[in-house]
């Protein structure tokens, strides 16, 4: 008992602090409030669930770019095991007064908007594009529930698109990739290394800079990367650990 805390404590510390919200089984959408990484296995594999469903909902002004879109469908077609397949679904929501936005923020526009939840065979994810920007001013997405994700399409629209900037679906695929891979379980919080490759200076992501999980692809760090560079992918480490924890 007290090595499995010791172990719960040590993933919570190392892993995307920011990004991780507890348990709260009062809450009556308890499977949807739990840590992030923590329904890995059920959004990998069929044992339970045998499709999904990604619901998209953007604030107004800020619509997905349609190749991103289709980027994270094959991104998760390439790993997750649903036979009865994947369909993601986009919805326009109000923008929000507040423009500078904390987890606790989102989770109250989640509350208030989602309606894509799980049910006896279909798991659901919910990511958000919100009109504004989080209070890390360089961080352009973030994962904070086991189903849940955001991406601050003011700071993505700002830093892409533009003369000497990468384009928007780069920007845009990338951080939808890498929020949905700790969804995933990746690094090592929820999915369980198989080699040995978690940088824990930045916590819960890959010491691989050419992987997609490296940790600047959520933050301002990935710009210069992404003008010359493809959209990154998952490294051989990474897939590895995705097809331990039930995924292809």
């Amino acid at each position: 008992m007290k090595n499995t805390l010791l172990l719960t404590l040590l993933i919570l510390i190392l892993g995307c602090s920011k990004n991780e919200v507890s348990d709260n089984p009062s809450n009556p959408d308890a499977f949807n409030n739990r840590a992030v990484g923590s329904s890995a296995n059920e959004l990998l594999s069929s044992n339970t669930y045998k499709s999904l469903k990604v619901e998209v909902q953007y604030m107004t002004g800020f619509e997905p770019d349609a190749q991103a879109i289709i980027h994270l469908q094959n991104f998760l077609t390439g790993f997750v095991n649903k036979p009865n397949g994947l369909t993601i679904v986009t919805k326009e929501i109000a923008a929000n007064a507040n423009t500078t936005l904390n987890v606790e923020d989102i989770i109250n526009i989640e509350k208030a908007n989602r309606t894509a939840f799980s049910t006896a065979n279909e798991i659901a994810i919910y990511i958000l594009y919100t009109n504004g920007v989080y209070n890390e001013n360089n961080v352009l997405g973030v994962a904070y529930r086991n189903t849940s994700a955001t991406l601050f399409g003011k700071k993505i629209r700002d830093n892409s698109g533009g003369l000497g900037q990468a384009s928007r679906t780069k920007l845009e695929a990338t951080v939808l990739g890498h929020e949905v891979a700790h969804l995933l379980g990746l690094v090592d919080i929820g999915t369980v290394m198989q080699t040995p490759h978690k940088d824990l200076t930045h916590g819960s992501h890959c010491n691989n800079q050419d992987c997609l999980m490296y940790y600047a692809s959520e933050t301002t760090d990935v710009l210069g990367f992404l003008l010359t560079g493809n959209i990154p992918s998952l490294d051989v480490n990474c897939m590895a650990d995705l097809r331990g924890n039930g995924g292809k």
